[in-house]
């Protein structure tokens, strides 16, 4: 067993009045990257009374009837709101989802033409209870993207930029998104995707993050796992803290100094489970590499540049459904390349 303190940290975050967390802080957030990829935070600036209202209607949400949740269901054109069968790894997990991203116009609908955006629009249901679904998850959502710009801009200074050196690519635009996680017992669960294979028990299967941060509210049931030093080490529920990981864009910019975490979630055999992912991603448009910070002579770039907008869509077609390889960031690393040659 890991010494988790170690590994993945409790990091206080300063509160909702600080512009950067301390010194102390910003250290811990290094080590953890460099050893983990993940950590908690605490005093994050969320209410304990909020977050409870975000669990209200995340559990209204699944425990509506399978109808009412396919009314808003995702398609291959349109990959927000609801689905059943998702895959990782091309494999289906056991699991029920529901996104929602990034709207550019707030005045008009959202399927407006200007709202379709390369990954869909937002889909919301309609009926008793879905105002108030739809209002407290937007309010969590832009409190997530405040802590993400925050942590965005230590971990810039990390990799010895300046702290606004990335923030062009998220702010105002960027292509993130919240997941509504529903783990229910396997035996409540649907028939597999015909052309994925077999459900294997596993709420999600191992995968690092195609984006830059994921901030996770989990609940008490627990189940997230991440591969530290070769072994699935448990980051278990800790009352009053969100959990954070960085992922492949971090690891890029970072010159592989960071690694993006591999992880997984556990299926559960005694009780449903529920989790709340933001994934914070830049603007489609947005080419990432290397940070010149971390780029010498003696340490050479070992990643051309990648941009979000055709590594969004490729990683996406793997989650949809079983059609081939995901896309990953070792596809572009010039060592590669430079055998293949």
């Amino acid at each position: 067993m890991i010494d988790s303190n170690q590994y993945v940290p409790i990091i206080d975050l300063g509160g909702p009045g600080a512009e950067m967390p301390d010194s102390r802080a910003r250290k811990q957030i290094d080590r953890a990257c460099r050893l983990s990829g993940f950590f908690y935070l605490s005093n994050h600036g969320m209410e304990e009374q909020f977050l409870q209202e975000v669990w209200s209607v995340t559990r209204w949400f699944f425990g509506l009837s399978l109808q009412r949740k396919l009314q808003v269901e995702r398609t291959e054109s349109n990959p927000r709101g609801f689905y059943n069968r998702e895959l990782t790894k091309n494999i289906q997990d056991m699991k029920e989802v529901f996104d929602f991203g990034h709207k550019p116009l707030k005045h008009v609908a959202d399927d407006h033409p200007d709202n379709v955006t390369r990954d869909g629009w937002n889909q919301w249901p309609e009926g008793d209870g879905s105002a108030h679904f739809r209002e407290v998850l937007e309010a969590y959502y832009q409190r997530c993207s405040i802590i993400s710009l925050k942590l965005l801009r230590v971990i810039s200074a990390n990799l010895e930029s300046s702290p606004d050196a990335l923030t062009g690519c998220f702010d105002p635009r960027h292509s993130s998104f919240l997941r509504l996680n529903y783990y229910p017992l396997p035996q409540a669960h649907s028939q597999p995707e015909p052309n994925s294979k077999a459900i294997a028990p596993m709420g999600i299967h191992h995968h690092t993050d195609a984006g830059a941060l994921t901030v996770i509210l989990q609940d008490e049931v627990g189940g997230l796992q991440v591969m530290i030093n070769g072994e699935w080490e448990s980051v278990k529920p800790v009352p009053g803290t969100l959990v954070m990981n960085i992922g492949d864009i971090v690891q890029v910019w970072s010159n592989d100094l960071y690694q993006a975490p591999l992880h997984r979630v556990t299926a559960s055999s005694t009780s449903d489970r529920y989790s709340l992912p933001f994934f914070f991603n830049p603007e489609y448009a947005a080419d990432y590499a290397p940070l010149p910070s971390l780029v010498s002579e003696t340490s050479p770039a070992r990643y051309g540049a990648i941009n979000w907008g055709h590594f969004r869509k490729q990683r996406q077609h793997g989650d949809y459904g079983d059609y081939g390889t995901e896309i990953q960031i070792s596809d572009f690393s010039l060592e590669q390349q430079s055998l293949r040659e």
